[in-house]
């Protein structure tokens, strides 16, 4: 057991930092079991509790996992191996179509936007004690959620919509709570949900959504949480239909008590109608995100949900960052009330280019998954191998290890900033480098 490495430390700080070393280090591996904590305390001459405080701070942080009897072990994804370092090294004159960004074509221009919000600033300061969120922006965030159905609720305003997810699962969970997420699904929230202590439980994904009867299951096996992203999902582009989210809304009203999460991640960029689950549960909420319609850089996301989680989330909020600056929440007043972004026009640029990869990838055989947003998924037999050989032949593609966790392998490649003249020689490198075993390949679900 632990191989070479031994556990040190007299106090709990010590041991619990001794073993997040080592796995950091690589010295303890992902799955690699712990000694039984009555064991590393004679071993080191301390007292149970001190072993097992040590672990119960471990496992707060992402870094271990208990299992009753069977004692605690690394987790096979710890939070200190963090999903945005699996990850290419992209060398000049390659082209990247990696990193999950919008078109800065498509982006509006932020100047004019945020010398009004500063002039606005000069006049009116915003001071301690103030109301955090702008009324404007309330006011806008609001009529939108309506029209497109979702529930009434409180609005919050959060630094992007990985903020506001964490202070929501924050409000309601425990370390040791199961959250059923998408997989594959967003990398950077397959890293938090172990990092603030909790279990992931992965829910398949088809181009509707999640899979009703993985969710099920989920919710039947005690996930306490379930994060769904209702468009543009990250990474396949899935969004959810009309018949999938009725199905959803009756497997969520046979567990009432769940906490949902919905993600809007493709407001603004998509042309398909919104399908909210929200409002099923008793305690839910749903995020919307500026970032890829307006500006990665802004780190806003507007928050709405049920009077007790928007209570707790800003409570929380108060006690730690305060508020999201009110200028940038008046820059984003502007861009919205003056139609900086034709989602419209986003939304069929967006789609053209999807389109136009999947189309051709179907030429060649290949089946590939993109109903929405700026990312096509592309699944394959050897993801390490089609990724190396793409980046050898020119193009820098996402391993899909960074989105997935039981889920079968894949590539993700952005679109966003595709041209038409690249779309075929794309296609015919992604067929050449899938191979003779590139033939049928198992959907991502």
């Amino acid at each position: 057991m632990l191989g070479e490495y031994r556990i040190s430390g007299r106090r709990a700080a010590e041991i619990s930092a001794s073993i997040e070393r080592a796995v950091g280090d690589g010295a303890l591996r992902p799955g690699e079991p712990l000694p039984p904590m009555r064991e590393l305390a004679e071993r080191l001459g301390v007292n149970p509790n001190t072993v097992a405080a040590a672990y119960r701070t471990l496992r707060e942080r992402g870094v271990i996992e208990t299992a009753g009897r069977r004692g605690s072990r690394v987790r096979s994804k710890p939070a200190t191996t963090a999903r945005e370092l699996i990850r290419v090294e992209v060398p000049p004159g390659v082209r990247n179509l990696s990193e999950g960004n919008p078109d800065p074509a498509l982006l509006p221009a932020l100047a004019g936007a945020f010398a009004a919000a500063a002039e606005e600033g000069d006049r009116e300061p915003v001071l301690y004690g103030h109301a955090p969120v702008e009324p404007e922006l309330a006011r806008l965030a609001r009529a939108g959620l309506d029209a497109d159905g979702v529930p009434d609720g409180p609005v919050a305003v959060t630094s992007g919509a990985l903020d506001a997810m964490e202070r929501v699962l924050m409000a309601h969970l425990r370390p040791g709570d199961a959250v059923a997420v998408e997989d594959p699904g967003w990398g950077s929230l397959l890293d938090l949900v172990p990092a603030l202590g909790l279990r992931t439980v992965p829910v398949g994904v088809d181009d509707e959504g999640p899979s009703p009867d993985d969710v099920r299951k989920a919710l039947a096996g005690g996930a306490r949480a379930l994060i769904v992203t209702d468009r543009a999902q990250n990474p396949t582009g899935a969004a959810l239909s009309a018949a999938r989210a009725r199905a959803l809304r009756t497997v969520l009203a046979d567990h009432p008590e769940t906490l949902l999460v919905e993600d809007d991640h493709g407001h603004h960029i998509v042309d398909l109608p919104l399908h909210a689950l929200a409002g099923t549960t008793r305690s839910w909420a749903f995020v919307r995100s500026a970032a890829k319609a307006y500006g990665p850089d802004l780190r806003l996301a507007v928050l709405t949900g049920d009077a007790v989680t928007l209570d707790r989330v800003r409570g929380r909020q108060r006690l730690g960052p305060g508020w999201v600056s009110r200028i940038v929440q008046r820059a984003v007043v502007r861009l919205w009330s003056e139609g900086a972004v034709d989602p419209a026009a986003v939304a069929a640029r967006y789609g053209r280019r999807r389109d136009a990869l999947i189309g051709e990838l179907a030429r060649r055989g290949i089946t590939a998954h993109g109903r929405s947003g700026m990312n096509v998924w592309v699944p394959v037999p050897d993801e390490t191998g089609a990724v190396a050989r793409l980046l050898h032949a020119g193009w820098a593609v996402a391993p899909g290890a960074r989105f997935r966790l039981s889920a079968p392998p894949g590539i993700r490649v952005t679109v966003s900033t595709l041209a038409e003249g690249e779309t075929e020689p794309l296609a015919e490198t992604i067929a050449a480098a899938l191979g003779p075993a590139g033939g049928p390949v198992r959907t991502y679900a």
